[in-house]
C-alpha cells in the first residue's frame, strides 16, 4: 500500500460525515440493497418512502406535540 492510499484511510477514520451525508448513505444503502431483490425499486421510490418515515416519526416524537398549556 503506497503512503497517499495510507494517508486518505488514516484521514477517513476520523472523518465526521453532516447529518445529511448519513441520510444520502443510508437511502444509498436502501436503494442497492432494495433493487438487487427487486429490479423494479427507484431511487425516487427510496426516497418518497423515506421522506413520508421522516414525516411519520417527526409527527410521532413527543417534542413534536405542541403544549396548549
Amino acid at each position: 500500500m503506497n503512503a497517499d492510499l495510507k494517508k486518505l484511510l488514516e484521514a477517513a477514520k476520523t472523518a465526521k460525515q453532516s447529518p445529511a451525508q448519513l441520510e444520502a448513505q443510508r437511502r444509498s444503502f436502501v436503494y442497492g440493497n432494495a433493487a438487487l431483490e427487486n429490479g423494479l425499486i427507484t431511487r425516487e421510490m427510496v426516497d418518497q418512502e423515506a421522506e413520508k418515515l421522516a414525516r411519520e416519526t417527526d409527527a410521532a416524537s413527543p417534542s413534536a406535540a405542541v403544549s396548549t398549556t
